[in-house]
Order: structure tokens, then sequence, then C-alpha cells
């Protein structure tokens, strides 16, 4: 019996076996020494669909099971952090199935709570650690002087307000903002590449989820192989047009045809004469791999600056409240002293 089989019965039955599947599914993984990619894409194929009908003490359940998992499913771990952090707490704090840019955007998503368990995490990066104290108490976070960024070390960076040195308002959120451009550029030009394990099992999953007719499954799947958000994935294929699609499979370097079965499936409507599929197959032919690559390092980009943006404006606006808070108790004092 397949998973799709276990996963048909799952959602028919009452939800106790949907729990009861759930757990065991991932308990006999979290058991396996090693498992394959094969083994850890049944797992989410298992899951994911269960995941909106399982109770809240079963997603914590799985994320703690999880979370000391050394090769956990990513494409599950990313969508359990997105619950509170009373859920996703244990893999905020050890999963290694996390990257410095998803810890980013999970920061920009869910503010302090998500950046307070964050902050727990062994050999977190400095940036991450700086941004989190940013926010945190964006006060105690100043720039360093023009002339001394190139003789001052790290932690020189980071250093408490002293009475007769007022910092800056906007001081913490300007110095996220330059770390964390930092950090946009080294991940554009280091992490390009899409997935290095794309292959025949990339491309049975996402046949497989776009024949299924729920665009959910097939959104996932394409952000997994692409190494995007869900967001991102679900705009490739909310236009009107496959274009955005066809740079995806582009870049996934999928053969002609199985990139047209997996288009014809999503935009089913888009093909209703030969003249129509010739079309498809030229446009594909003609659109160059590092072209399509490009694309996807601009929807990487863009994902990420969004996450920037608003992790600087929630450190900008701590530091007018902080700073207005300070104008206002000023102003309170001189009136009492006159």
């Amino acid at each position: 019996m397949s998973s799709s089989d276990f996963r048909q019965i799952a959602i028919r039955a009452e939800s106790g076996k949907a729990e009861r599947l759930f757990r065991a599914a991932v308990s006999a993984f979290c058991s396996l020494t090693r498992p394959s990619r094969r083994e850890i894409a049944q797992l989410e194929d298992l899951t994911l669909p269960l995941f909106n009908n399982v109770s809240v003490e079963s997603r914590r359940y799985v994320a703690a099971a999880l979370s000391e998992c050394e090769y956990a499913p990513a494409a599950l771990v990313r969508r359990l952090c997105e619950e509170p952090v009373d859920i996703a707490a244990p893999l905020l704090i050890r999963s290694r199935a996390i990257s410095d840019v998803d810890l980013i955007m999970l920061i920009g998503r869910h503010g302090l709570p998500h950046a307070r368990a964050i902050a727990r995490r062994k050999d977190l990066n400095p940036t991450i650690a700086h941004l989190i104290r940013a926010l945190e108490k964006p006060t105690l976070v100043r720039l360093r002087q023009p002339d001394a960024v190139a003789d001052a070390p790290e932690s020189a960076e980071i250093a408490p307000a002293v009475p007769d040195r007022k910092p800056l308002p906007g001081a913490s959120a300007e110095n996220a903002r330059r770390r964390l451009r930092s950090m946009m550029r080294a991940d554009a030009e280091g992490g390009a590449a899409v997935n290095p394990f794309v292959g025949a099992q990339t491309y049975v999953k996402l046949r497989e989820t776009a024949l299924t007719g729920n665009a959910a499954f097939f959104q996932t799947a394409l952000a997994d192989a692409l190494d995007i958000d869900f967001s991102t994935a679900r705009s490739l294929t909310a236009n009107q047009n496959y274009a955005s699609l066809l740079a995806a499979l582009r870049a996934l370097d999928l053969g002609e045809d199985k990139a047209f079965l997996i288009a014809v499936a999503v935009y089913p409507t888009a093909f209703p004469h030969p003249q129509a599929i010739r079309i498809f197959l030229d446009r594909y032919r003609l659109l160059h791999r590092d072209a399509a690559l490009d694309k996807v390092r601009n929807w990487k980009a863009e994902t990420l600056s969004r996450a920037v943006r608003g992790i600087v404006r929630a450190a900008a606006n701590a530091d007018m409240r902080m700073a207005s808070g300070s104008d206002n108790g000023s102003a309170v004092a001189s009136l009492k002293a006159s």
C-alpha cells in the first residue's frame, strides 16, 4: 500500500486515526539511523496533507521529535516553524534543517517570540544574534564610528548605552539593515544554485502533486525543489499564463516532455490545440537555463528583502518609541521642576 493510500484512509476516517498515523509516521522515521532521500520525501508526502487535521498536541509532539533528528524533512520542519512558538520552539532552538536565511524570514514574519527562541541556538550566526538584540533592546545597539570601522573588533558593534552618550534614533535599524544586506549578498552569490538533489525523485514529486489537482501540494513541492518560500511558489502559479512556471521548470533542468506534463497539469486550459503545445515547447527550448536561474535568484532575493524590510521596520519603530518615551520623560521632568 502506498503513502497516498494511507493518506486517503486517514482523511476519510475520524481525526483520531489521522493523529495516530501522523505521530506514528514521524516516530518511525526518527528511529532510522540514516534515512534516504526517498524516505524523507515519503514522510513529507504522508504528513503534510494531514497537517491541518491533527491537534496542537500532535504538532508539538512531532516538532519535539524532529528537533533531535539529524536528517529531518525540510518542508515539514519549515511548516512546523510557522506555528506559534510554543509548538515551534524545539525546532527553532535545535533543528539543523533550518538555514540562516530561513531564520531571518521566520523572525521577519513572527517577531520577538520566535526571535527569542532562535537566540538560544548554539553557534548562532553573529548577524542574526545582533539582529535579535537590536529588536529586543534597540537602544542598546549603536553604530560604530566611521573612522573606527576598519580596526574595531566585531564585539565593538554592540555596547551598552552610557549616560553621557545617547544612541541616535534609528541607529540600530541602520545597523541591522547594513548587516542583513551583507547576508543577502552572500546568499545570492553562494546560494544561487538550485537544490543539488534535483533529479528523478524531484520530478516524480512535482508530477504527482500537480496531478492531484490540489494547488497547495504542488506549490509546496515546487518551493522545496527551488528552495524558495511557499508564498513565492504560490505566486508562480497564480498568474494567468505559465511564464513564471516555465522559468521555474527550466531552472530545474527538466526535459521538455516532463516540463510540458507538469505545465498541462497545472494549466489544463492553456493547451486547447496542438499549436499551443508547439508554442510552449518552442518557448521552453529557447529559454536559456542561466536566464531561468537568474529568475530564481531574483525570487529568493525578493523573499529575503521582504523579510529584511519587516525586521528593519520593527527595529526602527522600537527606536522611535524609545526616543519618544525619553523626550516625554524629559518634558515631564522640566514641568515638575518649574
